[in-house]
């Protein structure tokens, strides 16, 4: 049973922060003695022990650094494996098998046997020593095409229900074994404080109780029970308890930020889940991007050795997130020993790892990196591939489970996450008692989310930000739309579909699906927590003014302000990012099973509310922490207020989607230095045009009287900083008219005298040729290159020409891009 905590309890959390705030060490040193200590779960076996030290010591030093150090596909081959001894590999969230999103799962497999053969393959009289090939399973095995997929852990938070937790850790475990891969980095045991944080979906909930119930079962569904014989082998893999230490209390929700607490408040408020992780047995703890009052996780000595390692007795391995290392005061990628010396054992080096491994190298030899901390760091990735019986398990497609992709999106895998689907949906309003809908009815089902697999599934699905895919990559999935039409066929209703919400004959009830375009870190920090979506908002409005009574279903990462949608719709839903079975959906809108969904974040009260959060000094969210109503309960809500506390949130990543720019950006046409937002028709025109709905794009017309610009500019220069350091890009989806007659600049502006980009034109005569929609990326790091001061991007998108051109521009965002790239010197 899960267990809520008191009031007085949870309370007591913000008490505890703003006692120690104002006792935050100036250097972010921990004192060990303060945190509780804990004795190991997993006894050490001596004739591990004993093998660990005979491999040691026959091993070269070239052997000891390479099994430091991570590599990720997209950067690495086999060849490499074996010439640099890397101790593993991973993907990325956009490297996959042969650089392809929809990989087929056998390509996954084959790829895990070229690693592991290159590992092993014979080196002169040095042992062999098979790689380990880590991988974001965070909902699901969701890099795969065709594997289930999990709703997000801000929805199982809302289940409440640990042995659920434990099943889909056993489900995802198995269909990893299935593509041959064998660590897991989840799960995220972060307590989230500020929703504007873009990894929000990632947290179960905005306190530790959730996280530190589900800790235990979850690792152990997907590792195995200490002392069982499958523990780590057989249909379990390894499991990584992340991200240590504070990611989700990150100032104003900054992704890779800084943590500004005392040390009591970190942990207290922080660390509570990972002591149910070890004591579960968990076998890596991946160490945090974000810092504390100042000093970088990955840097910590006094955090990841004194606390993680001596009080705590862990004798796992450190693994580092993405080239974090290279964030530590005084290091870059290619070169930090001072990770090493504070604790971690592994570092991911993705792109880096060549560099580093040379540098590291000469620093072992040279002492710099005393060489008692690197065998402590092979001894424990030894003890961890030994205790996973990696030596003797052959190749991944000769070890268990492997190959049967049957396993993938089985049906018993799908059940138990439709199942999860049901369990995390929470019933905020239920206006004259709504639902449950009759299914033997004439419905309506509208909303751009209703048959969109891509924004059902979010972030970390078959790409890092989620986005590109299309309905051909889910074949094992259910959209909300197939879920709902198969539940009112079987009762002999009509359910029709259409985005727009338009019908012939008044339906009986209407289902609208809307809400959040997919993101994942980086991207998905947002200024406030205001949801805008006007077409949808219209839509709402227009059906309650024809008397249909409507259901709002909100597909989000996070709580968010949503006023004027509660007030226009009968009943609403938050469903959270629910995965590949839509179904689930649908049983509950319409009586199968009831709601059972509490909220594991408040609800805000105001598009500004961003950090409210249980036992808080002034706590008035809209919905409380635990709160969700069964069909039973009284749900009516009177009309709120619908003033946006904040202006209209700048969305980083979308600049013009739906026929607009997108949130706190505006469109500008003219001469250089003279853009204005109705210029006239002489030098450039810009109208709307129709695609796949009406006016959701423009067309745009240079007439070549004199230079013109296009520019979508911010209210307030944004960072993009971070995302340039990643390997987003500004993508554009355009169809060209006409050719250009003359060269067209794209660019980026940071300010009167700050810009930077690319000439286009033969990019954009290509386009026409085709007459077909088409995609252009450029990476974030050419702009920066080219000049581009990202800190302060005034203007993200600029096109600009004196010459004559025709285009119709459908979106522009910064993203994930899912096609061909313009190369960069």
């Amino acid at each position: 049973m899960f267990r809520l905590l008191s009031s007085a309890m949870l309370a007591s959390l913000p008490v505890v922060m703003a006692a120690t705030a104002s006792a935050q060490d100036d250097a972010a040193q921990a004192h060990p003695a303060m945190w509780p200590e804990r004795r190991p779960t997993v006894p050490l076996d001596p004739a591990v022990e004993l093998r660990v030290a005979d491999l040691l010591a026959k091993m070269s030093l070239e052997q000891k650094v390479g099994q430091i150090i991570q590599a990720d596909i997209a950067s690495v081959t086999p060849a490499d494996v074996h010439r640099y001894h890397l101790g593993s590999v991973l993907n990325g969230g956009n490297s996959d098998p042969g650089g392809r999103y929809n990989a087929p799962a056998r390509d996954w497999l084959a790829a895990a046997d070229a690693f592991y053969a290159a590992s092993m393959q014979p080196n002169g009289a040095l042992p062999r020593i098979p790689v380990i090939w880590g991988s974001d399973a965070v909902h699901g095995h969701n890099n795969v095409v065709g594997a289930t997929l999990f709703p997000h852990n801000i929805g199982l938070g809302a289940a409440r229900n640990p042995d659920l937790i434990r099943r889909i850790g056993e489900a995802t475990a198995i269909e990893m074994r299935v593509t041959g891969l064998d660590w897991t980095f989840a799960p995220t045991l972060a307590v989230v404080r500020d929703d504007r944080w873009g990894r929000t979906y990632e947290g179960f909930g905005e306190t530790p109780e959730i996280a530190t119930a589900y800790a235990a079962p979850l690792i152990e569904g997907l590792q195995g029970k200490i002392g069982d014989k499958d523990w780590l082998r057989g249909p379990h893999i390894i499991a990584t308890a992340k991200h240590f230490l504070g990611d989700g209390g990150t100032r104003n929700g900054k992704d890779q930020g800084d943590t500004e607490i005392g040390e009591a408040g970190l942990r207290d408020l922080f660390s509570p889940p990972y002591l149910p992780a070890l004591d579960a047995g968990v076998q890596s703890v991946m160490v945090s991007f974000s810092g504390w009052n100042g000093a970088k996780m990955h840097g910590n000595k006094s955090l990841l050795t004194g606390v993680v390692k001596q009080r705590w007795n862990f004798d796992g391995f450190l693994v580092g997130d993405w080239n974090g290392h290279g964030q530590v005061a005084g290091c870059t990628a290619t070169n930090c020993p001072q990770s090493a010396i504070a604790g971690l054992d592994m570092y991911m080096a993705p792109d880096s790892w060549k560099a580093l491994y040379e540098a590291t190298l000469g620093q072992a030899r040279d002492g710099t990196l005393p060489i008692d901390r690197l065998d402590d760091a092979v001894r424990r990735i030894l003890r961890v591939k030994i205790r996973a019986g990696l030596f003797e398990a052959g190749k991944p497609s000769s070890r268990p489970y492997a190959g049967r992709y049957e396993l993938l999106g089985s049906a018993e895998h799908r059940a138990l996450a439709r199942e999860a689907v049901r369990q995390s949906l929470v019933l905020l309003k239920n206006a004259n008692g709504l639902l449950p809908l009759r299914p033997g009815g004439r419905i309506l089902v509208a909303g751009d989310g209703a048959d969109n697999l891509t924004k059902q599934t979010g972030g970390w699905t078959l790409s890092w930000q989620g986005t590109g895919t299309q309905r051909s990559d889910f074949p094992n999935a259910q959209s909300i739309w197939e879920g709902i039409e198969a539940t009112v066929k079987a009762a002999g209703g009509t359910a029709t579909l259409s985005v727009e919400g338009r019908y012939s004959a008044k339906p009986d009830a209407a289902i609208v699906v809307f809400g959040e375009e997919p993101y994942a870190e980086f991207q998905g920090d947002r200024p406030d927590v205001g949801y805008d979506d006007a077409k949808t908002l219209a839509l709402l409005r227009t059906l309650k003014t024809a008397g249909v009574p409507t259901v709002a279903v909100f597909l989000s990462g996070r709580a968010m302000w949503v006023n004027p949608f509660l007030n226009a719709s009968d009943a609403f839903v938050a469903a959270w990012l629910p995965g590949s079975e839509g179904g689930g959906v649908a049983d509950v809108l319409f009586g199968k099973s009831d709601f059972s969904g509490k909220l594991g974040y408040s609800w805000p009260r105001s598009s500004d509310q961003t950090t409210v959060n249980i036992g808080d000094k002034h706590y008035d969210p809209l919905f409380p922490y635990g709160f969700g109503l069964k069909v039973a309960d009284r749900g009516d809500l009177a009309a709120l207020p619908e003033a946006r506390a904040t202006a209209a949130a700048a969305e980083t990543g979308i600049l013009f989607t739906a026929g607009k720019p997108g949130g706190g950006r505006r469109l500008l046409l003219g001469r250089p230095g003279e853009l204005a937002a109705n210029p006239g028709p002489e030098l450039i025109d810009a109208r709307p045009a129709d695609r796949s709905a009406q006016e959701d794009s423009l067309r745009i017309r240079w007439t070549g009287a004199g230079q013109a610009v296009a520019a979508i500019v911010q209210d307030a220069p944004v960072d993009l900083s971070r995302q340039a350091n990643g390997d987003l890009a500004l993508e554009l989806e355009l169809k060209v008219n006409a050719a250009p007659s003359a060269e067209v600049s794209l660019l980026m502006r940071c300010g009167a005298d700050c810009a930077g980009g690319f000439p286009v034109r033969g990019i954009l005569g290509d386009a026409a040729k085709t007459g077909k929609w088409t995609r252009v990326a450029v990476p974030l790091r050419c702009f920066e290159k080219a000049g581009v001061d990202m800190t302060r991007v005034e203007t993200p998108l600029s096109i600009a020409t004196a010459g004559s051109l025709d285009l119709t521009l459908s979106s522009a965002r910064i993203t994930s891009p899912s096609g061909p790239q313009l190369a960069c010197k």
